[in-house]
């Protein structure tokens, strides 16, 4: 009997295989492709310490920088009140020779002191008139208005008994003051109320 021809091949082509040709052009593009996204990664993996390094950096920095600030801040503070506690050491050590001296050099280191206070940038509550305002007093006492030469109306300051301070626009102590009644004390404002 002849020989058989060749039988044929019994599976056909699996299409998700390539040839051989196809196969290396195929196996060449993704090492390319991961050749490629490994560089990427590198690169982002690179940036990325780059910016955790400049981070640390700035974070050193600032705290550096904000310990030079809190340190030039007390130095300027502490010398602004340095002429008051010379002054009162003066005062004390001629306390007894001359009682009147004494008195004018407190009043000179009560100036010292407003002008220490004031060169920190803090203004002195001690002149308020008008009406009584709870962002910026407090109910010291509670006064009859009618019984001053000049009649005040009801809630109006008439003495401030503890001056207030404050800075940038901000209240750092409300000043304590005397509010009229405008008549009887028993209409006029309870302390903490206009």
């Amino acid at each position: 009997m002849p020989a058989d021809p060749m039988p044929a091949d019994p599976t056909p082509a699996d299409p998700r295989c390539p040839d051989e040709a196809v196969g290396s052009a195929g196996a060449s593009g993704v090492d390319d492709r991961v050749a490629q996204l490994s560089t990427e990664l590198e690169s982002c993996q690179q940036r990325h310490l780059r910016t955790l390094a400049d981070f640390d950096n700035y974070r050193r920095r600032t705290a550096r920088e904000l310990g030079a600030a809190r340190g030039a801040e007390r130095d300027r503070v502490v010398l602004a009140w340095l002429p008051v506690l010379d002054h009162l050491e003066l005062a004390l050590a001629h306390a007894g020779a001359d009682p009147g001296a004494l008195v004018d050099g407190l009043h000179g280191v009560r100036r010292l002191a407003l002008d220490a206070v004031a060169a920190c940038g803090v203004r002195r509550l001690d002149e308020e008139t008008g009406m009584y305002d709870p962002a910026r007093h407090e109910v010291g006492a509670v006064v009859n208005g009618s019984s001053s030469d000049r009649p005040a109306p009801a809630g109006a300051v008439v003495e401030v008994l503890r001056p207030g301070y404050e800075a940038d626009g901000r209240v750092l102590r409300p000043a304590s003051v005397a509010v009229s009644t405008g008549g009887s004390p028993a209409a006029g404002p309870r302390p903490g109320a206009p």
